[in-house]
C-alpha cells in the first residue's frame, strides 16, 4: 500500500524528514518496506527557464528548421535550432539549456548538449509538452504567459510537486490503516509517545446541504445480512472532465491513472479515508430505483472491463428496477458507469459484508482497491461522512447541486467493543510494568475509550473500525506496539526448562536423511499442498471423489488438496528445466490428503524427483545419465541410514510409472520407486527421463522405533573374496542368486556383489555372463584354503541344481 507523506501531512502537522517518520511508523507496526521519490513532472524541470525569442530566421540548411537567438537572462542571449513550426519572435517560451536532463514518455533520461545542427550550432532546446512532461502533445513548443521574465525557472511556474511516498508492507488484520487519515491516526499515537502531540485534522463537511430533491432514487437494502448498511445520494447538473492538477498529482504519487473528476474524487476519497464510494450515471437507473440484493445463479452480467461474467446466488449485486448494475464492493458495471456525457449521479457510500465481498471477489478472480478494503473490513461508522465529504468534492471540482436527501438504509447498528483490560495481565504479557497513565494515554491516543478506572483494571470500548481488537490480549498487543518494543528491557536472568524427546521424532529423523539426501547432491523443495483437480486425470489410481475441496479456492488451479505428490514435483521441475537447469536431484517431505466416505485423512510422505546426469560436467570424467539404478542405490542408502535393511522387493506397475519396483517390510509397503511414463513428462513440458522414489514415511517411522541396534567389535580375522563367472539364462536376477548364496552358506559368507554383466557375442542365445564376488570371513581363526574352497564347491553346485548356472 503506497501512502503520500504531502498527502499524510494534510492529516498531521509534522515536519519530521520521511525517513525519520518510516522509522517511526515501521515500531508502530506499519513496516515501511521503501520510500520513493515523486515529482509530478520527472526531472522537476530542472534546468528548464523562461526564454524569450528575440529572431527567428530560416535554417539556411534546412527547410523544416529555424534558426533562432533566445534571451533566458544571461548576458548572451542563446543561438538555437528549432524545429517547430509555431515559433515565433517575442514568444516567451521554455528552453532546456545545456546540461539539463529530459525524459522520454517511456522513462529514458537524456542530456541537452551544445552540437551543430546542419551545420548551425544549438546551445539549448526550446520545449514541447511532452518533452518537459506536461502533457502528451507535440505538435508544437509551449507558449507562455508573455508577463513571464526571462530567466525564471519553470518549476516555479507549474508548481512542480516533490513528495516522498511511503510503501507499507500492510498486515491483513490492519484494516484501519488502509488509508491515509487511518495512517496518520497510528502516527498520531506514536508522536505523541515521542512528547509530541500533533492535532489530527479530519476534513469539514459541515458546508453540506441539499439544494433540491429533484432527482430522487429509492432505496431498498433486500438482504441486510451481506449489506448491513447503505447510503446514497444524487447530484444533478455536474460536468464531467478531466480532473485539476493537484488531485491528478495525489493519485500519480500512489501509482493510480487519473480518468476524469467524478471517478478520481471515488478514488480519492477511498484512499484519504478507506471508504470505497461508487457513483452510478443516474440517467442509467432503471425505474429510480436501487436494490441491494442477489440474484440467480447463471445471470450474465458485463463488468466494467467488458467481460461478461456468470453470476452465482451467493453474489451481492446493486441492481436497478430490470438488471444488476454493480458486484457490490468489488466492481462496477460496464453500462451504469460514469461517462463523458453523464450530468447527474448516483453517489453510493456502503458497508458489505467482508465475507461475502471475499467469496464473490475471488469466485470471479477480481481484486480491486474496493474489495481489499471490504474484504478486512471498513469502518461502519464513517459511511455517511465519506459521503458528504465526496459530494462537496465533487461541488468543488465539478460543479452541480445536491438533489436529494441522504439515503442511510442501517437497520441494526454495529456496535463497538466492550473489553476488560487487567493490569497485572498485561505485566505478565510484556514482561515489564508499565504505569498506568502511560497506559491510559496510549488507549486515549488510539480512540479507545476508557469507561471506568478500578485498581485492577480498565472498562475499554473499542471503536468499530477496530475489527482486529475484541480481547484482552489484542489491547495489550496495541498497548506495547505504541510504548514501543525497543522501550522493553531485556532481562538479566535466562530462564530454560530441560525438554526430553525422543531420537525416533519425526523431525529428528527428516533432519538425518534430509542431510544425507544433500550430501548426494539433492535440493530439497516445499511444493503448495493446493493442486489442480484435473491431475487425478492422469492417474487412474487416484480418484476424484477422494479430492479434498477447498470450500473457497484462491483459483481454479489451486482447488483441491494434492492426492499425490509426483504433480507438485514435477510442477516444479519443469519450472527449473525452463531456466535451463538440467541436472536436477529434488527431495520432498509433504503430506497427501483424501477424502474417504466416512472420514478425511492425511499421510506423510518423502519424494524424490531425479532427472538429467547424476553429476555435473566435470573434465575429469564423462558424464553418464541417472538410471534406475542409481535411484534404486540412493532409495537403498536412506533405508540403511534409518537401521531398515531385511526388504523384499516385487515387480511395481502402476498408472504413473512405466518400470518400477516396490519395497516391503512386514507386508507393508515403504517406497515405491521407478520410471515416470514418458506421456506424463509431455504433459508437465519436461523432456528427459525422470526417476521418482515415494515412500510412505508413516510406515517408516513406526519401523525405525521397532529397529533394535546391535554393536559388534571389529572382526581380528581377515575376509578373503572368490569369484565366480556365471553363465545363466536372461531370465535370471541377481536377487535369486543372493539369496540363494545365503541360504547355501549362512555363517561364513558375509557379502554377495555382481559387478560385471555381459550380454552379446561368443554366448549361447538366451544366455547372460555374471561376474559376481563373495566375501567370505571366520571372525574366530583364519580361514584355511579347504574350507574356502569346499565352501563355493557347495555354492557352485546350487548356483547348477537350482538357477541351472554354469561356471565359465
Amino acid at each position: 500500500m503506497k501512502i503520500s507523506y504531502n498527502w499524510l501531512k494534510q492529516f498531521i502537522n509534522t515536519d519530521w524528514p520521511a525517513e525519520k517518520t518510516g522509522e517511526l511508523l515501521t515500531d508502530l507496526g506499519l513496516e515501511i518496506e521503501g520510500i520513493e521519490h515523486f515529482q509530478s513532472v520527472k526531472g522537476g524541470l530542472k534546468g528548464i527557464v523562461v526564454g524569450e525569442v528575440l529572431t527567428c530566421v530560416q535554417h539556411p540548411n534546412a527547410n523544416r528548421l529555424k534558426l533562432t537567438t533566445v534571451d533566458i537572462g544571461e548576458k548572451t542571449p542563446l543561438q538555437i535550432v528549432c524545429g517547430a513550426p509555431n515559433v515565433g519572435v517575442g514568444q516567451k517560451v521554455p528552453v532546456a539549456t545545456i546540461g539539463t536532463t529530459l525524459y522520454s514518455a517511456e522513462g529514458e533520461a537524456w542530456t541537452i548538449k551544445k552540437g551543430k545542427i546542419r551545420g548551425e550550432v544549438s546551445e539549448g532546446m526550446i520545449c514541447a509538452e511532452d518533452e518537459i512532461g506536461l502533457g502528451a502533445s507535440h505538435d508544437g513548443i509551449v507558449i507562455l504567459d508573455s508577463k513571464l521574465k526571462a530567466g525564471l525557472s519553470c518549476a516555479e511556474i507549474f508548481e512542480v510537486e516533490d513528495d516522498e511516498v511511503f510503501e507499507i508492507g500492510l498486515t491483513p488484520n490492519r484494516a484501519d490503516a488502509m488509508s491515509h487519515f487511518g495512517v496518520a491516526r497510528d502516527l498520531k499515537a506514536g508522536l505523541i509517545q515521542k512528547d509530541i502531540n500533533p492535532e489530527l485534522i479530519t476534513p469539514s463537511v459541515s458546508a453540506f446541504h441539499v439544494d433540491n430533491r429533484g432527482l430522487r432514487i429509492d432505496v431498498e437494502v433486500k438482504d441486510k445480512e451481506k449489506c448491513p448498511r447503505y447510503c446514497g445520494v444524487t447530484i444533478s447538473g455536474l460536468k464531467v472532465a478531466e480532473s485539476p492538477n493537484w488531485l491528478q498529482n495525489r493519485l500519480k504519487a500512489i501509482g493510480l491513472w487519473p480518468i476524469n473528476n467524478i471517478v478520481d474524487i471515488t478514488n480519492y476519497v477511498l484512499h484519504e479515508l478507506g471508504q470505497p464510494l461508487h457513483a452510478f450515471d443516474a440517467s442509467k437507473i432503471k425505474g429510480n430505483k436501487i436494490e441491494v440484493k442477489t440474484v440467480k445463479t447463471g445471470t450474465k452480467f458485463i463488468s466494467l472491463d467488458g467481460v461478461e461474467r456468470i453470476l452465482d446466488e451467493e453474489d451481492l449485486m446493486v441492481c436497478d428496477a430490470e438488471k444488476p448494475m454493480c458486484i457490490a464492493g468489488v466492481f462496477g458495471g460496464k453500462d451504469s458507469g460514469v461517462s463523458d456525457g453523464t450530468t447527474s449521479i448516483f453517489l453510493e457510500s456502503a458497508y458489505f459484508s467482508p465475507i461475502a465481498v471475499r467469496k464473490t471477489a475471488k469466485r470471479h478472480g477480481l481484486n480491486t482497491d474496493a474489495s481489499f478494503r471490504f474484504e478486512r473490513g471498513i469502518d461502519p461508522n464513517i459511511t455517511e461522512y465519506a459521503l458528504k465529504r465526496a459530494t462537496l468534492l465533487i461541488l468543488e471540482i465539478a460543479g452541480g447541486k445536491v438533489s436529494s436527501d441522504i439515503i442511510d438504509v442501517y437497520p441494526k447498528k454495529i456496535e463497538d467493543c466492550q473489553v476488560r483490560l487487567n493490569f497485572e495481565n498485561t505485566r505478565l504479557l510484556i514482561g515489564e510494568e508499565i504505569p498506568k497513565e502511560t497506559i491510559k494515554s496510549i488507549l486515549t491516543s488510539l480512540e479507545i475509550k476508557v469507561n471506568n478506572v478500578t485498581e485492577t483494571g480498565l472498562g475499554l470500548t473499542i471503536p468499530a473500525y477496530r475489527n482486529d481488537v475484541t480481547r484482552e490480549a489484542d489491547v495489550i498487543e496495541e498497548i506495547l506496539r505504541v510504548y514501543g518494543y525497543n522501550n522493553i528491557k531485556t532481562t538479566e536472568k535466562l530462564n530454560a526448562s530441560i525438554g526430553t524427546s525422543s531420537k525416533f521424532d519425526d523431525h529428528k529423523l527428516q533432519y538425518i536423511i534430509g542431510n544425507q539426501l544433500v550430501a548426494q547432491g539433492f535440493y530439497e523443495i516445499m511444493c503448495n499442498s493446493l493442486t489442480n483437480a484435473k491431475f487425478t486425470e492422469l492417474d487412474s489410481d487416484l480418484k476424484a471423489e477422494h479430492n479434498v475441496h477447498i470450500l473457497n479456492p484462491l483459483s481454479t488451479d489451486l482447488g483441491v488438496m494434492r492426492q499425490s505428490m509426483l504433480f507438485s514435483g514435477l510442477e516444479a521441475m519443469a519450472y527449473n528445466l525452463n531456466r535451463r537447469q538440467s541436472d536436477l536431484k529434488l527431495f520432498e517431505f509433504g503430506k497427501t490428503y483424501h477424502q474417504f466416505s466416512d472420514k478425511q485423512s492425511e499421510y506423510k510422505h518423502l519424494t524424490l524427483f531425479i532427472t538429467g546426469n547424476k553429476s555435473k560436467e566435470s573434465w575429469t570424467k564423462k558424464t553418464e545419465p541417472s538410471s534406475f539404478f542409481h535411484l534404486k542405490g540412493i532409495v537403498e542408502s536412506a533405508l540403511n541410514r534409518l537401521g531398515i535393511t531385511q526388504t523384499s522387493s516385487s515387480p511395481k506397475t502402476i498408472d504413473v510409472l512405466s518400470e518400477g519396483l516396490s519395497l516391503t517390510v512386514n507386508r507393508q509397503t515403504i517406497v515405491e520407486f521407478g520410471v515416470v511414463k514418458k506421456s506424463i513428462q509431455k504433459y508437465f513440458g519436461i523432456p528427459s527421463e525422470v526417476l521418482i522414489a515415494d515412500f510412505n514415511w508413516d510406515i517408516i517411522l513406526k519401523l525405525v522405533q521397532e529397529n533394535s541396534i546391535l554393536f559388534t567389535s571389529i572382526p581380528k580375522y581377515p575376509e578373503v573374496r572368490r569369484d565366480f563367472a556365471l553363465l545363466l539364462n536372461n531370465d535370471v536376477q541377481f536377487d535369486a542368486i543372493y539369496k540363494l548364496a545365503f541360504k547355501t552358506e549362512k555363517e561364513l559368507l558375509k557379502k554377495v556383489n555382481l559387478f560385471d554383466v555381459y550380454q552379446g557375442e561368443n554366448l549361447p542365445i538366451g544366455k547372460k555372463s555374471y561376474a559376481i564376488s563373495f566375501t567370505i570371513q571366520d571372525e574366530n581363526k583364519t580361514l584355511t584354503d579347504s574350507q574356502i574352497d569346499k565352501l563355493m564347491k557347495n555354492l557352485q553346485t546350487s548356483f547348477e541344481q537350482e538357477l541351472g548356472a554354469e561356471l565359465r
